[in-house]
């Protein structure tokens, strides 16, 4: 989108030309130009930019830090299609990625808000950004998984710097791992349903018998949503 902003070298006379509105960003200009240089501010103006700039450059590299961290998602392959030998097999932020798709073109749900589920797609796995995609084959036990996992989102909201944006990556992630709303039970859902659907794809494409992911999701979706997209899934299946 084109920026609307005038250039104040552009800006014609005051004087002499008729303003049908009063924007605030026009406004805005005007006080700027009115304003004295900044030499000339009073010292605690000067002492509460210095400290916004400060606060600002704070939150940058903590923000960097954050996302630097999260690269490892786009580079950790989902653990159990590189067990199945799948060639170039999805990452954890594909995973992710499409999961967030499906809360944003889902219709409404009841009691479910979309823009939460969303958000709670992003971040459901965010945490094996440090542990790694933890399969049921790999013998760890679940409490030791969700553990482990506790501790990593709990070091990523520290490298982000703590405040309201961690705290609501924090909050998203807890109650999708305790089930604990409507919006986790469709967001579950959608993990599912995402894992099935790469399934058919990678039959598909690769000529795997992959119906073993299949088996190890039947019967467990907790939205009639969820369900319906899982069965259309299974029907392309079959009639493939």
């Amino acid at each position: 989108m084109k920026s609307l902003r005038p250039s104040l070298l552009c800006l014609p006379s005051i004087a002499s030309t008729h303003i049908p509105f009063q924007s605030s960003y026009h406004s805005s200009l005007l006080r700027m130009a009115s304003e004295p240089p900044f030499s000339s501010r009073n010292s605690s103006s000067s002492s509460n930019d210095t400290t916004e700039n400060s606060s600002v450059l704070a939150s940058a590299s903590s923000a960097i830090d954050f996302l630097t961290l999260c690269h490892r998602l786009k580079t950790t392959k989902r653990a159990g299609w590189v067990k199945r030998e799948i060639e170039n097999p999805e990452s954890i932020a594909d995973h992710m990625y499409r999961m967030g798709l499906m809360a944003l073109i889902a219709p409404e749900i009841p009691g479910v808000d979309r823009d939460k589920c969303i958000k709670m797609a992003i971040v459901h796995d965010i945490a094996e950004a440090i542990v790694g995609d933890i399969t049921p084959f790999d013998g760890v036990p679940k409490l030791e998984k969700s553990r482990r996992e506790r501790e990593a989102i709990n070091r990523m909201c520290n490298l982000l710097g703590g405040g309201p944006r961690a705290n609501e990556i924090s909050e998203l992630w807890m109650e999708y791992e305790e089930n604990a709303s409507l919006e986790a039970k469709f967001v579950k859902d959608c993990d599912k349903v995402e894992m099935i659907l790469q399934a058919l794809e990678y039959e598909n494409g690769q000529g795997k018998d992959l119906d073993d992911f299949f088996q190890s999701t039947a019967g467990k979706f907790q939205t009639q949503l969820g369900s319906a997209w899982a069965a259309e899934i299974a029907s392309r299946r079959k009639n493939k």
